[in-house]
C-alpha cells in the first residue's frame, strides 16, 4: 500500500501482528487521523411523535409480557461495560489531597465560603459520610490506624479521612473500577455497583430454571476481584432451580486499541521509538458484544443502578424495551420468510412495517432492498427528557447519500463552527441514558456479524499529549453511536426514574441511592 514503507519498520509490523492489527488497518487509522471524516449532519432532534415512540400502559404491558416469555426461554442476556475507573468520581477530593496542609475543618470551611468549589465538595463529602454505603469499611481502615471516623469527621484533620478513603493502603477508591465501589446499603449490608447489577439482572435475564445470563467487560488487572465478588454473591444468593448466575467476563482486545498519530504525519512514537497505542473508547466493546452470540441483550452502564427500593420500576421499563425488541425482530423475520417465499403481498407489508414500526421515512420498494433493510440487528433505545445531564441525544441525521436515519449523536460529532448544527444539537428534548435492548439474531437463528452494520466514518479524532508532545488520538465509532449506525432503530421515551448515574461520589447522596 502506498505510504506504508515510510511509516512502519519490520519491527513495527511484528508489533502490529502480535496485537492482531493488520498493516492495512494500521495505515487506515493513520490516514483517518490525517484526514478525519466530516461531522455528523443533523437534520433535527428526534421528539415524541417524530422519531421517539411513547408507550401507553396497554402497549407497555404487552411488551413486558413478551419479555417474560423470551426470558423464560433463556433468550435474554444483560451486558454491562464495567471496566471504567472511578478516578473521575473523586476529581475534586483528589485535587484537595494534592494541596499542602492537613485540611483542618476551619480552613476548609473558610475556603468553601470564599467560593472554592473543591472545598465545598469536601464539606459535602464529610457531612454526608454517615450516609455513604462505604462508611463502615472506611471506619475499619481508620481504626486499623488508631483513628476514629466520627472524631475525625467532627474535629479533623480531614486529610486522614481522604487518605483512608482514596489512597492505596486504605479503601483505594480512586484506583478502583467504579463497579467495585460500595454504592448502596440495605440494613447493615453494603453492596457494590457490581452486586446491584447482579440483583437487577436477576429480574431481567432469569429463565424458567433460574439461570441468569449476564456479561461484564472488565480490565485485566481487576478481573480477579470481580470473580471473587461474584463467588461471594453466588454463595449468598443462589438457590438451585430458583437462581443461578451464568455470568461471564471479558476484556477489551488489544487489537481494538488504535495508533496514536503524529500531528506532522505518520505514527506517534514514544522516546524509545516504539509505536504508541491508545484505548479506542467504548466502541471497542462491539467485539465483546459480538462474541457473546447472544439473542436478546440489554445494555446499560455500570453506574446507572438505583437502590433496591427503586429496582422494580427500572426493571419494568428494561423488560418493556426487551419485549419490544423481541417483537420487532420476530415480525421482521416473518416478513423475510414471506419475501423469500414469493408472497405477493409481502413487499407492501414489509414497506409498511419499516415505515410504521421501524420509523424508516422512505422504505425501499423492491424485494431485494426490502430484504436488506429487514435483515439487520434491532436496537430499542430508551430516551429520557433532557435535564441538562451530559451525554448524547437522539437525532434525525442525513447520511452521505442524503438519507434520513435516527442516530444517537454525541456533541463531539457535531461541527462547533456551524451555528445551525449547534442550534439543532441544543434543541434536543431528550438524551441517551444508555438503556437499550438489542435483538442480535437473524431469521435463521444465527447471530449477525455486528461489524457489518457499523459506520466506520463515525470516528472522533482529538488532540492529546504524551511524553510532553502533542498527538492525535482516534476513537472508534461509539458502541451505541456509529457502531450501531446501520441497525434498525427505535427510540422509546422512558421515565427519568430509570436514569440514576453516579458521576461524582456526591451523587451517592441523592435520594435514589439511599435506602
Amino acid at each position: 500500500m502506498s505510504g506504508t514503507p515510510q511509516w512502519f519498520s519490520p519491527e513495527d509490523e511484528a508489533v502490529l501482528a502480535r496485537r492482531g492489527v493488520s498493516l492495512d488497518e494500521a495505515v487506515r487509522q493513520l490516514r483517518t487521523l490525517a484526514h478525519p471524516p466530516g461531522f455528523a449532519l443533523l437534520d433535527r432532534p428526534c421528539t415524541p411523535g417524530d422519531g421517539i415512540v411513547a408507550l401507553d400502559e396497554g402497549r407497555l404491558a404487552d411488551c413486558v409480557a413478551a419479555h417474560a416469555e423470551a426470558a423464560a426461554e433463556g433468550r435474554v442476556t444483560v451486558f454491562v461495560p464495567a471496566s471504567g475507573a472511578a478516578t473521575r468520581m473523586f476529581k475534586d477530593l483528589l485535587a484537595l489531597l494534592g494541596r499542602p496542609g492537613d485540611l483542618a475543618p476551619a480552613d476548609v470551611r473558610a475556603a468553601a465560603e470564599s467560593g472554592d468549589a473543591e472545598a465545598r465538595a469536601l464539606l459535602a463529602w464529610v457531612e454526608g459520610l454517615p450516609r455513604f454505603a462505604f462508611r463502615d469499611a472506611l471506619a475499619r481502615v481508620l481504626a486499623s490506624r488508631g483513628l476514629e471516623l466520627e472524631a475525625l469527621r467532627t474535629q479533623g484533620p480531614w486529610r486522614a479521612l481522604l487518605e483512608g478513603a482514596l489512597n492505596a493502603g486504605g479503601l483505594a477508591q480512586a484506583q478502583a473500577p467504579k463497579a467495585l465501589l460500595e454504592f448502596h446499603r440495605e440494613g447493615v449490608v453494603a453492596r457494590t455497583a457490581f452486586e446491584e447489577q447482579l440483583a437487577e439482572g436477576a429480574m431481567l435475564a432469569r429463565d424458567r430454571d433460574g439461570r441468569t445470563r449476564m456479561h461484564f467487560t472488565v480490565s485485566p488487572e481487576h478481573r480477579a476481584q470481580f470473580e471473587a465478588l461474584l463467588a461471594r454473591a453466588r454463595a449468598e444468593r443462589e438457590l438451585p432451580g430458583t437462581l443461578e448466575y451464568a455470568t461471564g467476563f471479558s476484556e477489551q482486545h488489544p487489537a481494538t486499541d488504535t495508533l496514536a498519530g503524529d500531528p506532522a504525519g505518520g505514527p506517534f512514537r514514544d522516546p524509545s521509538g516504539a509505536l504508541l497505542f491508545r484505548p479506542s473508547g467504548h466502541g471497542a466493546l462491539l467485539r465483546n458484544l459480538d462474541a457473546l452470540h447472544a439473542d436478546l441483550v440489554f445494555l446499560k452502564n455500570i453506574d446507572n443502578v438505583a437502590a433496591g427500593r427503586l429496582r422494580g420500576e427500572t426493571s419494568r421499563w428494561a423488560a418493556a424495551l426487551l419485549g419490544l425488541a423481541s417483537q420487532l425482530a420476530a415480525l421482521a423475520h416473518a416478513l423475510l420468510a414471506r419475501l423469500d417465499a414469493g408472497d405477493a403481498s409481502a413487499p407492501a407489508e414489509a414497506a409498511a412495517f419499516l415505515r410504521e414500526s421501524l420509523g424508516e421515512p422512505a422504505p425501499p420498494a423492491d424485494a431485494a432492498a426490502l430484504r436488506e433493510a429487514l435483515a439487520r440487528p434491532v436496537r430499542v433505545c430508551g430516551m429520557v427528557r433532557n435535564t441538562g445531564e451530559p451525554g448524547g441525544g437522539p437525532f434525525w441525521v442525513r447520511d452521505r447519500e442524503g438519507r434520513l436515519t435516527r442516530q444517537i449523536v454525541e456533541s463531539a460529532q457535531v461541527d462547533p463552527a456551524s451555528a445551525e448544527q449547534v442550534a439543532i444539537l441544543r434543541a434536543a428534548t431528550h438524551f441517551n441514558p444508555v438503556f437499550l435492548a438489542c435483538a442480535l439474531r437473524g431469521a435463521d437463528g444465527r447471530p449477525y456479524a455486528l461489524d457489518r452494520f457499523t459506520d466506520p466514518d463515525a470516528v472522533i479524532v482529538t488532540r492529546k499529549s504524551a511524553f510532553g508532545r502533542d498527538l492525535l488520538a482516534l476513537e472508534r465509532p461509539g458502541l451505541w453511536n456509529g457502531a450501531m449506525a446501520r441497525w434498525n432503530t427505535v427510540f422509546v421515551e422512558v421515565p427519568l426514574a430509570v436514569f440514576n448515574p453516579v458521576k461524582t461520589v456526591l451523587d451517592l447522596l441523592r435520594p435514589e441511592h439511599q435506602a
